[in-house]
């Protein structure tokens, strides 16, 4: 999902480039979208990981 927000981030900074501020307005909020939904998934499944006894795997 990281890769997600990262291509989302790409298409906004082309399209502000080229002077799309709509498009480059919706991709950033979708990469900020995105970005978040990933953070908190990862919060959920470190929480469950510790509550269940075992260490993270990275």
């Amino acid at each position: 999902m990281i890769g997600w927000a990262v291509t989302f981030l790409v298409v906004a900074l082309v399209a502000a480039l080229l002077g799309f501020g709509g498009i480059a307005g919706t991709a950033m909020e979708a990469a900020k979208i995105v970005f978040f939904v990933a953070i908190a998934l990862f919060l959920i499944s470190a929480v469950f990981g510790v509550m269940r006894g075992r260490s993270p795997r990275i």
